[in-house]
Order: structure tokens, then C-alpha cells, then sequence
């Protein structure tokens, strides 16, 4: 029985991560970064279908994501809140040397401000506490997705393409349809055009035989087809989603999914809340005390 590669820590990626943001000119979204890392440190594709825990998530995504939780916390990234993460002054300037001490020093402000409930202190591998923009609800969401039934999903598929701007969806979900779950037509200013799309509700990675298998589906009936996972996509699929000479395929991971839902209010709901950042000045107060 083969054993799965061991997944670099976090504590390893941070540099990686680092050199990663600065050589895509300085800000990437977290798919681009993501597939930067892997590319730069030649993560084979068994590494990255290693699951975290039971998923649907990948050790590899997930020790990338909390990469750029610390290096945030250590000043050398920053992110907006469309998920775009970007190196900082401080980042550009940092060199190799410098990472281990700004992480340790970032770890212990985090070990004396956080929660005396928290449970005891995990694995060098694993980060001692959550970082708000790592929140748990995608986690929940997927786990949501991959308890519905495979037609449930394809019909949660058909509602995100009509309220993404797509007509005339309808769910194939048939046999001898080559892996093809459905089409849809998308109107873009004069033209409309059919798209394919394929469902796959997966715990883990989605290699690259998948997406050559859809494309071979696809053959005959049209040239653009959208491959939907609740997994995530090794860099080798994506590579292969976009090859050269061949109809593309555009990928929507986990990930995607889940903002996608949020941003059509499908099944999740989002709250605003004001958070007033309040100053004490105790000069003002002792200025009106008599004889000052």
C-alpha cells in the first residue's frame, strides 16, 4: 500500500508564499497564489489530493491558507475584502532570515491574547488559533453541499447558473450523456452561446483526467464547458483546463462555490455589523477639573 507524501507545514510555506505574491507583481487572488506556491515548490499532484481530515478540503489548501493568516499577522501581506491578498513594505523589504522571528513574535502576542478557553495547544503544523478572514462557514457550507443528493446538486447548479445571467438551463443528469450534467446559454451583448457544465460533489482534489474527460464529453456538442467541484483543482487541472489548442474549461472549486452562493444569497445569508473603534483621551477630562 503507497503511503501519501507529507504536506509541508505552514511554517514552510511562508517564504514560498511571500516570493509567491511578490513574483505575480504583487497582489493575487488566493486561487493565483495558491497555484504559484505549488508551482514554485513542485508539489506533485499526490500531495495535493491529500485530504484534511475527512474534507472536502486539501492539506495542501489548507496549510496555504493559514500561510497567509500569519504572514498577515506578521505585516508582510494584506488582503481586501474581495479576497485579493497583497504584499505589504515590509514584505518586499523581508528577507529569508527574518520570517522565524516574526513568526515566533507574532505567535506569542497570539499565545497571551487568546481565549483562556481555547483547548490546549496543537502540533507545530497546525496554528494555534482562528484568524477572521479563515472563518469555519465555508467548511460548513461544503459539508452542507456534499449531504444533498447528486440530482439535488445539479439542481442547485441550474439555480446558481440563472441567477449567475445564464437562460434556458436544464439538467441532463442522464446516462450516456458522457459525464455531462447539464447546458446552459450565456448572452454576452449580441451573442449567446451554449455552455456544459459538470457537477462533481468531491471530498479533496480534482486532477487533471477529469478535466480531459469532460472536455472529450463535450466534443461535438460545443465549446465551452464549466466544471463545478466542492473539492478544489490541482494545478495540473488547471493547467489542462486552459491548454492550448483545445476548448476551455473554467473551473469553479469549493471555494468559489461558496462565494458564489453567498454573493446570490443562495441558501447563506450575511449580517452587516458596525464595529465602532472607540479612543478614551483623559486630557479632555482633565482639562475641565478646577484650577487646571
Amino acid at each position: 500500500m503507497s503511503m501519501s507524501p507529507k504536506v509541508p507545514s505552514y511554517r514552510q510555506m511562508l517564504w514560498p508564499t511571500l516570493q509567491s505574491v511578490i513574483s505575480l507583481g504583487g497582489s493575487a487572488s488566493i486561487e493565483e497564489l495558491d497555484t504559484a506556491v505549488i508551482d514554485l515548490e513542485r508539489y506533485p499532484e499526490e500531495m495535493q489530493a491529500v485530504l484534511h481530515g475527512d474534507g472536502p478540503g486539501t492539506e495542501v489548501n489548507y496549510r496555504l491558507a493559514w500561510a497567509r493568516t500569519y504572514l498577515k499577522g506578521m505585516g508582510l501581506l494584506t488582503n481586501s475584502k474581495r479576497g485579493v491578498w497583497s504584499v505589504t513594505e515590509a514584505g518586499r523589504a523581508a528577507t529569508p532570515g527574518v520570517i522565524e522571528p516574526l513568526h515566533a513574535e507574532y505567535r506569542l502576542r497570539t499565545k497571551q491574547t487568546r481565549d483562556e478557553k481555547r483547548q490546549d495547544k496543537p502540533d507545530d503544523d497546525v496554528p494555534e488559533h482562528r484568524d477572521v478572514d479563515e472563518s469555519d462557514w465555508q467548511e460548513v457550507l461544503l459539508d452542507t453541499l456534499l449531504a444533498m443528493s447528486p440530482k439535488g446538486f445539479e439542481n442547485l447548479a441550474r439555480r446558481l447558473l440563472r441567477e449567475s445571467g445564464f437562460s434556458s438551463v436544464v439538467v441532463t443528469g442522464q446516462s450516456g450523456d458522457g459525464g455531462i450534467d447539464g447546458m446552459g446559454v450565456l448572452q454576452v451583448s449580441l451573442l449567446s452561446f451554449p455552455v456544459y457544465f459538470q457537477c462533481k460533489r468531491y471530498k479533496g482534489s480534482v486532477g487533471s483526467g477529469a478535466v480531459r474527460d469532460f472536455r472529450g464529453a463535450m466534443v461535438g456538442r460545443g465549446e465551452k464547458g464549466l466544471l463545478i467541484t466542492t473539492g478544489a483543482f490541482t494545478k495540473e487541472a488547471q493547467v489542462e483546463s486552459k491548454r492550448d489548442g483545445a476548448p476551455p474549461i473554467d473551473l469553479i472549486d469549493g471555494a468559489r462555490l461558496c462565494e458564489l452562493l453567498k454573493e446570490n444569497s443562495l441558501g447563506v445569508d450575511t449580517t452587516p455589523r458596525v464595529v465602532e473603534d472607540i479612543t478614551i483621551h483623559p486630557d479632555f477630562f482633565r482639562s475641565l477639573e478646577p484650577g487646571l
